[in-house]
């Protein structure tokens, strides 16, 4: 079962919250930061990406990034930024988008839970991305940035969410610039907290990530290196546990990843069309933006037109996890088969854009020529993700995107 505790959360006050609150370090570059926090002392970038405060071209890995990094937090510590919750608390971290809200438990997993496979992942994570977050934690002593997580939904957590968000008045509400809605309240029953963490340990078999791979392993690993380190250990120390916002997996909605190509690997527009054939159902949509519908259902943009293309049946196996998604089957029918791109990882030939940015983002890419051929995909489900974590399978690269990010800096979580 699932261990979730709650913790003694570092928190802004309400009147700078939305100018501190901030996007995710690995959502926007270098100067896109720079530019999002200028002339706001509050923003957290200035912690989660502290390159922004020192000349432009700083290496954002070295130490003089991390040295800045430290010396930030504790400026926002000192300056009363970020203040410390005096109990140990759950948090509910909920998100608008497009009239949708979802509603998510704030507290702190278990490192044993992740280094025991009690929480599922689905993606694989790279040593060097998984190193340059374990400096972020040790350096802070602190996970700045939660993790997303789903869980398997409960009746009974609804209920205590719903009679919370009905009945308390947020702590924390606001819209950010992008337009999402977010919205924070602060659990202080201490039955309540009890309770809830009962409820995971009990009936909650296993968590799953659902965005925030590398975090999610930087923090457990830091955790599991600071127990080997301290020769007086007990497990009680509060590095043993993480930040993450868990969720219930039937509010979660996963948005489509697409995919820009910038050549047909030598044919002619009209071989390319033959070749789909022979194992796609592909009709001409003409030039306004098509989206695909519905499983096995691909939409394709080359040449001024969109194409919609559905798998003929034989093409897919149903009963492979992984094989069914259809991720796999434009990967092994088209990129591979036909584009010559085996590796979607390294290959410079192909590019991904996440649907939170349209249709209209791959004619755009097409139109002025910097690609030649677009895919738009089916988002995969919440059922399709738990099932290949449940197997121990791996999702191929950028196959989910989640939407809206959690904002960082509602609540830090500090391992000591």
């Amino acid at each position: 079962m699932a261990i979730v505790k709650p913790f003694r959360g570092l928190r802004p006050p309400k009147s700078i919250v939305k100018q501190l609150a901030s996007r995710p370090y690995d959502v926007l570059n270098s100067e896109e930061a720079r530019q999002e926090a200028a002339g706001n002392p509050y923003s957290l970038l200035r912690v989660t990406k502290a390159e922004i405060d020192l000349p432009k071209g700083t290496d954002e890995h070295s130490q003089q990034v991390y040295d800045k990094v430290v010396e930030n937090f504790n400026l926002f510590k000192k300056e009363g930024y970020l203040v410390k919750d005096t109990e140990e608390k759950f948090y509910i971290y909920a998100q608008t988008m497009d009239g949708r809200t979802q509603y998510g438990i704030v507290g702190c997993a278990y490192v044993d839970d992740y280094l025991n496979n009690h929480i599922k992942k689905h993606e694989l994570t790279r040593k060097d991305k998984e190193e340059d977050r374990m400096i972020h934690v040790r350096i802070t002593n602190a996970n700045v940035e939660p993790v997303f997580f789903s869980y398997p939904a409960n009746k009974e957590i609804d209920a205590i969410v719903d009679n919370i968000v009905k009945n308390q008045e947020a702590e924390y509400d606001f819209v950010s610039d992008d337009g999402f809605g977010h919205h924070f309240w602060v659990i202080n029953d201490a039955r309540t907290n009890q309770r809830i963490a009962e409820i995971f340990k009990n009936d909650i078999p296993y968590l799953y990530v659902a965005d925030g791979h590398h975090r999610t392993a930087a923090a457990a690993l830091v955790g599991s290196e600071k127990r080997r380190n301290n020769p007086n250990h007990t497990g009680n120390e509060e590095y043993n546990y993480f930040m993450a916002v868990i969720f219930p997996d039937n509010q979660l909605k996963i948005i489509d990843y697409n995919r820009v190509v910038k050549d047909l690997n030598g044919h002619s527009k009209d071989e390319f069309l033959q070749l789909l054939a022979e194992s796609f159902d592909v009709q001409k949509m003409g030039a306004d933006i098509y989206k695909p519908a519905q499983l096995h259902e691909f939409s394709m943009y080359m040449d001024g037109n969109w194409y919609k293309m559905n798998a003929k049946k034989g093409t897919y196996d149903d009963n492979d996890p992984i094989g069914v998604l259809d991720v796999t089957i434009l990967s092994n029918l088209v990129l591979d088969k036909l584009l010559g791109i085996a590796d979607l990882r390294t290959s410079k030939r192909i590019d991904f854009v996440g649907g939170i940015r349209g249709l209209g983002e791959l004619n755009r890419r097409v139109d002025n020529g910097e690609m030649e051929v677009a895919f738009a995909l089916y988002p995969v489900s919440m059922q399709q993700l738990i099932n290949i974590a449940d197997s121990g399978n791996i999702m191929p690269p950028k196959t989910t995107w989640f939407e809206p990010k959690l904002r960082s800096g509602l609540v830090i979580h500090e391992l000591e």
